[in-house]
């Protein structure tokens, strides 16, 4: 794994022998607990041919926590949607249904838009 030369690509060779070639890796966010979170849900109509769906920012935590509460939701509601760069999209207009189920799983969850 040492000499993986996929991972340096586009770094310009180097003469010194004592070079190491080192890759930044950012660190997650951990999740904060649900009484701790402040998640505003909205509903969300721009870019999507006059299609509603409800919008859930300010999720903050790693990838896989987020997905697994978007994938609650669904499951919940019995629609489709999506987790993805912090906050998670339902497809419809379901603001007061989705509040009601994260005020009951513990997040501190409020009516946006």
């Amino acid at each position: 794994m040492d000499n993986d030369w996929k991972a340096r690509l586009g770094v310009v060779y180097s003469t010194n022998p004592d070079f190491k070639y080192e890759t930044s890796q950012e660190e997650e966010a951990t999740t904060l607990p649900p009484a701790k979170q402040r998640l505003i849900v909205g509903i969300d109509r721009r870019n999507r041919s006059g299609k509603q769906v409800t919008l859930i920012t300010g999720f903050v935590g790693t990838a896989d926590d987020l997905k697994e509460l978007g994938r609650v939701l669904k499951t919940k509601l019995g629609v489709g949607g999506s987790a993805k760069d912090g906050e998670i999209t339902i497809q419809g207009d379901f603001r007061d249904k989705v509040v009601s189920i994260l005020q009951g799983l513990g997040y501190n969850a409020k009516r946006g838009n």
